[in-house]
């Protein structure tokens, strides 16, 4: 099963999964496509957006392991 982890990039974790996309865009993260993005862990991108990383690593987790 997949999982992604807080010091993964954006880039590397839309690669795992683009169904992560809308959970990123659903979050508030509306930057997704930005080449910053793209280099910024999920940790620091969430830091940047003021959201719970921990949260939104539960929620792409969540649904990495419905997909197996």
């Amino acid at each position: 099963m997949a999982q992604v982890t807080k010091d993964m990039t954006i880039g590397e974790i839309i690669m795992v999964d683009q169904g992560i996309v809308p959970i990123l865009l659903g979050s508030g993260m509306h930057c997704v496509g930005c080449p910053s993005s793209q280099a910024e862990t999920l940790e620091e991108a969430a830091m940047v957006h003021g959201m719970d990383a921990d949260e939104l690593l539960a929620n792409i987790n969540e649904y990495l392991a419905t997909k197996n």
